[in-house]
């Protein structure tokens, strides 16, 4: 059982979609990939918590939550396989002077079957199944914004995580699925062989296993449920377009190294009675990169964070999700060797979570309250870095790659990070050394 508990599960997913890939390549003659991004909506309704408040006299949460995420899709004839990454977050509701809100994640592999020949119009039956994270909280509305009178005050509210990401991407578990419809169209861009495709979709989100995301004796169950619509728009790659094989989007599982330490952040803590962190912090992420006559372009996702006992009764992360466009150009290119130099725009946030060990179930949570804290701060990311690959032909007619890579750089906050006040730039801002595995079409 403890083997069990360590094994990484995003690693297996993706490995999973990765050979569903390279199985069902061989035979087929024509491909299509895409690049996209959406947002949408979908309806939950947390029975239990809202009953708990109906008996406090308090109006219940709002029945939906919004939805926005990054998405990956290739297309070899018929047979779809995909794979997003989203973000789900219900609308914030006032109990009291504390504000309640919950989050989830998803990475999801989608296996699908479109119903239309290859052309501009797509109509797609898929199936999804992926992992999840869920943070349920219930904070005050007006929250510390000096680290000092934070870390001597910290028990704020409550914050209950299943699978927490905070701690690193290879928390997530639980097993989620979705099913539902797509349509999709392409728009020519002027002079470019790309098409921008505008996608909708609609289904039915719902996790398969009974009290899967129960927590503290309540059921949250719906917060990772019901039914969604979704739009989004991206870039497609499709066949038509191409006379011989000059384009291509791929996607990787990355996982790197930050030559960062939260150094001034450790004194702090150790000045105020609490831990340090140990060590340098993890990160393991996806990236999708396309390529057209040269041209490299994608997006990045991960997460950098470390993860501690703060003190006997309380535990301690730092985390930090960064998002980032790429563009650049490849290099140098011999056989299936190539060299490539991007820049990087992203959007990145820091959380540092302070949480107790131990907390009452519900109702008396509810009730109690004050145990946990967190403080959080957003900005701007800027990225150079080289980036070296090897694609390795996986069938004959050399449909997919499977790709290695590696890439250095650096990242630099942009103004520099304070949480509390405090400057976080020696652990936001470094040299870091990624390398990745994935597949290109």
């Amino acid at each position: 059982m403890k083997l069990y508990r360590m094994m990484p599960r995003l690693l297996l997913l993706f490995s999973l979609f990765l050979l569903g890939a390279s199985l069902h390549a061989q035979g087929f003659l024509a491909n299509r990939s895409s690049i996209y991004a959406y947002t949408g909506t979908s309806g939950a309704n947390l029975s239990q918590f809202n009953a708990l408040l109906d008996e406090r006299g308090i109006f219940p949460i709002q029945n939906k939550y919004n939805s926005f995420g990054l998405g990956y899709q290739a297309r070899l004839n018929d047979i779809i396989f995909g794979f997003e990454l989203s973000q789900h977050q219900s609308q914030p509701a006032e109990i009291g002077a504390h504000r309640f809100q919950y989050r989830a994640s998803r990475a999801m592999v989608n296996l699908g079957y479109s119903l239309t020949e290859e052309g501009k119009f797509q109509l797609i039956h898929y199936l999804s199944m992926g992992l999840g994270y869920m943070n349920v909280q219930l904070l005050p509305q007006e929250q510390s914004k000096d680290l000092k009178t934070f870390l001597q005050d910290p028990e704020q509210g409550f914050v209950l995580r299943k699978n927490d990401i905070q701690r690193g991407t290879l928390n997530y578990g639980n097993f989620l699925t979705e099913i539902g419809f797509q349509l999709s169209y392409d728009f020519p861009i002027p002079n470019r062989k790309e098409a921008l495709v505008v996608i909708a979709k609609a289904g039915y989100a719902f996790s398969p296993f009974e009290d899967s995301w129960k927590m503290n004796g309540l059921s949250f169950d719906n917060a990772q449920a019901g039914a969604f619509f979704r739009v989004g728009t991206g870039i497609s790659l499709p066949d038509r377009n191409f006379t011989y094989k000059d384009a291509t989007i791929g996607i990787s599982l990355i996982r790197g190294f930050h030559f960062s330490k939260p150094e001034n952040f450790n004194t702090y803590l150790q000045e105020q009675g609490y831990q340090a962190f140990e060590g340098s912090p993890s990160q393991l992420g996806l990236r999708i990169l396309g390529e057209t006559d040269g041209l490299l372009y994608g997006m990045d996702v991960f997460n950098v964070a470390q993860k501690g006992r703060a003190s006997t009764t309380q535990s301690h992360s730092l985390n930090s999700l960064r998002i980032y466009a790429n563009v650049g150009k490849k290099l140098f290119q011999y056989k299936n060797w190539g060299i490539g130099a991007m820049g990087g725009l992203g959007y990145g946030n820091l959380r540092y979570s302070l949480l107790q060990d131990v907390k009452p179930d519900f109702p008396a949570l509810l009730d109690q309250r004050n145990f946990d804290g967190y403080l959080h701060k957003s900005g701007i990311f800027l990225k150079p870095e080289l980036l070296l690959e090897y694609g390795l032909p996986m069938t004959k007619r050399k449909i997919f790659d499977l790709v290695f890579s590696t890439s250095a750089g650096y990242e630099q906050a942009i103004p520099g990070f304070k949480l509390g006040g405090l400057s976080m730039n020696s652990y936001q801002s470094g040299p870091f050394l990624t390398f990745g595995v994935g597949i290109r079409p």
